[in-house]
């Protein structure tokens, strides 16, 4: 799923350490120097943030332990990271403690600009063309790739059959139906839509795209166009509608409020259909969010993590064979990581096609909708950039300022930011 805003949250976990030498489990004290009765000769520090769904700690830590087995002089040191996993990343990327291999959501351009994550070209091979344009876009920098795309996370609108239904609506085609929708759905007990807690989440970036707008193109922030202030300007709709739930007890990436029938409509991740239908059964369809207007187009946000090598690292020759043994080769273990843990889309096509519960029903729908609308957010959408942003859209949607020049400004003020990022 996308990193910017949910990695605090729903993959919230316990943290730790566990350190896997020649296929055994050892304290993260343990002296993992060359030499010691394991026989290892390189440790590697891998960086996970904390995934929230069962068992993914454990899964990572047993495809460790096989690489490990598999390659008895390269032992992986398993840091599971809780909390604010980007702010703790970044931070210790400036310093000797620096992890070898880590994940990244949203990938971060400015990571490969700055030297710090090295090209891995060499490391997909042949099967290069096997991963899906968008896995590949997403890591790409000038040309060159920079990390290898591990999960696909798509996001979309879920929708109750039943309660559409019996108020005699169709799932929503446009902007308007989706506002009209989520009114007539709306009594004084309950909301027609839930975006998050905070009433906007990701929809003024789906307003942007759905109206044929960029957030930020050819590296210049894109989001005060007319487009982009025409489609942020209309989501006020919901909110003097009054048919947002607001300030529910978890946020839009948990599906609670739709299956706990707070909702009828929410935003959520495809990771929950599989908590979704064990509640709802059949009583669920999914959509894409829909065209701003005629001429606009519906869309999917497609976000998901990454894996990288530190370019600064003492190990690199090492980082990649890990690397490519786990994410490139081993097709089997990236079949298990999609779908036995929640579930994601594989980025490699040929492992996409074999995940069996990818292939019909509502996951096939996103699936497909996944290709036909999926967006990603741009390579320099980072925290500063898209806090600018959101800030905007917050005042638009409350009706605290003109739209125009509240996306101006931030568009200004963020322009300076994506600078940096590629100077």
């Amino acid at each position: 799923m996308s990193a910017q805003r949910a990695q605090f949250s729903r993959r919230g976990f316990l943290g730790g350490s566990i350190l896997f030498v020649a296929g055994a489990a050892v304290g993260c004290s343990t002296d993992p120097a060359g030499g010691s009765s394991s026989g290892a000769k390189t440790t590697l520090n891998l960086w996970s943030h904390a995934y929230g769904e069962a068992g993914t700690q454990q899964a990572l830590t047993r495809y460790a332990k096989a690489f490990t087995k598999a390659n008895p002089d390269i032992a992986v040191k398993v840091t599971w990271t809780p909390g604010d996993y980007s702010a703790k990343l970044y931070a210790t990327l400036l310093t000797d403690a620096a992890p070898d291999v880590f994940e990244i959501g949203d990938f971060s351009e400015s990571l490969a600009r700055h030297g710090q994550i090295a090209q891995l070209d060499d490391i997909y091979g042949s099967v290069k063309s096997d991963f899906n344009q968008g896995a590949r876009d997403m890591v790409t920098v000038d040309g060159k790739l920079y990390g290898v795309k591990t999960l696909d996370d798509v996001m979309m609108l879920y929708y109750r059959k039943s309660a559409l239904s019996k108020a005699g609506i169709t799932p929503p085609d446009s902007f308007d139906a989706l506002a009209a929708a989520a009114k007539a759905l709306t009594s004084k007990k309950t909301k027609g839509l839930f975006v998050g807690q905070d009433g906007l989440g990701d929809s003024a970036i789906l307003a942007v795209f759905s109206n044929g707008g960029d957030l930020v193109a050819d590296g210049k922030a894109a989001f005060g166009s007319p487009q982009a202030i025409e489609a942020v300007a209309g989501l006020k709709r919901l909110h003097d509608d009054h048919s947002l739930l607001l300030g529910f007890t978890t946020d839009w990436w948990d599906p609670s409020a739709l299956t706990q029938n707070v909702v009828p409509m929410q935003w959520g991740g495809l990771w929950s259909m599989p908590a979704i239908k064990t509640a709802l059964g059949d009583d669920f369809g999914v959509l894409p969010w829909p065209a701003f207007k005629a001429g606009g187009k519906p869309v999917v946000r497609v976000g998901g993590w990454s894996t990288c090598v530190n370019a600064k690292g003492k190990n690199v020759d090492a980082a990649k064979k890990f690397v490519q043994w786990l994410w490139i080769q081993q097709t089997d273990l990236q079949t298990d990581w999609s779908q036995s843990y929640g579930l994601h889309i594989p980025p490699r096509t040929s492992v996409a096609a074999s995940a069996d519960k990818l292939t019909q029903g509502p996951a096939k729908e996103t699936v497909e909708l996944a290709a036909k609308y999926g967006r990603n957010n741009p390579s320099t959408w980072n925290s500063a950039v898209s806090s600018l942003f959101t800030a905007a859209a917050a005042k638009i949607v409350s009706g605290k300022g003109d739209a125009a020049q509240l996306l101006a400004d931030a568009a200004k003020k963020a322009q300076g930011e994506i600078d940096k990022q590629r100077a």
